[in-house]
């Protein structure tokens, strides 16, 4: 905690975190294949929502450009 200028708390904190959880990411192999296939589909859907942004935006700028 020291060396990275961490409060010892934090490290605790993260410590128990991952000894709650990491046993069971590494017990069922099917939980990991599925955390992958969620984290595509909301990438997937987080680019097309961000191209749909850009398309608004260059619109509203046009249109703006107009005034």
């Amino acid at each position: 905690a020291k060396k990275h200028s961490v409060h010892p708390n934090q490290v605790s904190q993260w410590k128990k975190t991952a000894l709650e959880g990491l046993e069971g990411i590494f017990a069922d192999k099917r939980k990991i294949s599925d955390f992958r296939k969620e984290h595509e589909v909301l990438t997937e859907q987080l680019y097309s929502q961000i191209g749909q942004l850009q398309m608004e935006l260059k619109w509203l700028k046009k249109k703006v450009g107009e005034l």
